[in-house]
């Protein structure tokens, strides 16, 4: 829903009513994520995609269908052989859709959720797709919890299981019984989290840093970078930067994380190539107990002066393992442009276990984790196996 908010809080302030198509499930090639969504307004418009146009004109006819006043409804589209050119997705994947009437009255919390989000204040919903009740919801914030979903024990355990998707930032389906057993079936919940975005920090205020910055933005990351030196660490050299910070790199890391702003969404991308700079910042980075990416720049001779350095700073091969390093992919990049895109890329296959292989090398679908089923077993998300 963030990708259309804006204008579905704009209908709702103003009291008029709209329909929310949102992709609660995805099954192999499917071409959106879990949580895109599309509008049908008041006087008949569409907002957004749930497929990337492939199954919009059924979407918008059941939208349409609920703003006249259908109930909820949740709709798979997918393509078979027999019938490619059916309503369907011609990529061979699969969408469940959850299709549902926002207004005042069915969506009261709407307001709160747009402010937290435009505030970057973590929120989550979780909402009925499936089996009895289907369109209540429940709104779980880290300290407080609107709205119920039928009974106190089933409240419990989804706020519980909420809380837990929204520190990690994920978005998905999760399964229970009709009164909260984590190892029931039978109520098919929809968790969507609003977390904050997850944060990239680039430590070296140097002309590969801002292209390394205007790609994070526009990855819709919040960039930080840092440097020690003033004269180089200028909001006016780093226009696309959320901030830009004076201060020695290991120094501020370590504030961040001792204040907790440093998490397992966070990237950093050590630029210095200066040992001065870098080692101290790679000490404190490889220890911290949580981390989403750290890669450093430098040529190859660079990198294994590092690597010694750090060793004989106490540094284990262990924690050295957890750092990437020539950062990048191999693309052959030249430029501060190419070589941001190969920085990205990097950052991207780390986070979803990507290895940089050519699609058209590949065999099979080419998402790795194209046959799991939407709709994790609660059970397996309290005990981390999901």
């Amino acid at each position: 829903m963030r990708d259309v908010l804006g204008t579905l809080e704009g209908w709702w302030s103003e009291g008029r009513s709209a329909a929310l198509a949102t992709v609660v499930g995805t099954f192999r090639s499917a071409p959106r994520q879990p949580g895109a969504s599309m509008l049908v307004g008041p006087a008949g418009e569409a907002v957004g995609s749930v497929s990337g146009g492939c199954v919009e004109g059924a979407v918008y006819e059941l939208g349409s269908d609920v703003l006249r006043g259908e109930d909820p409804t949740l709709q798979r589209y997918g393509v078979s052989d027999d019938d490619a050119f059916a309503v369907g997705l011609t990529c061979g994947g699969i969408l469940d859709v959850f299709v549902e009437q926002v207004d005042r009255e069915t969506y009261p919390q709407l307001g709160e959720i747009a402010a937290a989000v435009r505030e970057h204040r973590p929120v989550a919903t979780a909402t009925i797709v499936s089996g009895p009740g289907v369109g209540r919801r429940l709104v779980v914030w880290p300290d407080k919890v609107e709205g119920s979903l039928g009974s106190a024990r089933l409240d419990d355990a989804v706020r519980d299981d909420t809380r837990g998707l929204l520190a990690a930032g994920r978005t998905t389906l999760v399964t229970y019984g009709t009164d909260g057993e984590r190892r029931g079936e039978g109520l098919g919940v929809f968790v969507e989290s609003f977390a904050p975005p997850p944060r990239l920090i680039v430590f070296g205020a140097i002309d590969f840093a801002a292209a390394v910055a205007r790609m994070g933005t526009f990855l819709g990351m919040r960039v930080t970078v840092c440097d020690a030196r003033p004269v180089f660490a200028t909001s006016s050299r780093f226009p696309e930067a959320h901030e830009v910070v004076v201060e020695w790199p290991h120094r501020y890391l370590a504030a961040e994380a001792e204040a907790r702003r440093i998490d397992s969404r966070t990237a950093l991308a050590v630029l210095t190539h200066d040992p001065k700079f870098d080692v101290p910042l790679l000490e404190v980075a490889l220890r911290l107990p949580e981390i989403g990416y750290i890669g450093a720049m430098g040529s190859r001779r660079t990198h294994h002066d590092r690597l010694e350095r750090l060793r004989e700073a106490g540094v284990t091969d262990e924690e050295l393992g957890r750092m990437s390093s020539p950062i990048g992919l191999d693309l052959g990049a030249r430029t501060p442009e190419e070589t941001a895109v190969s920085i990205a890329a990097e950052m991207i296959a780390h986070q979803w276990g990507g290895d940089g292989t050519p699609l058209s090398d590949r065999q099979g679908p080419i998402h790795g984790d194209s046959n799991v089923e939407p709709g994790i077993q609660a059970a397996e998300l309290a005990t981390g196996q999901a």
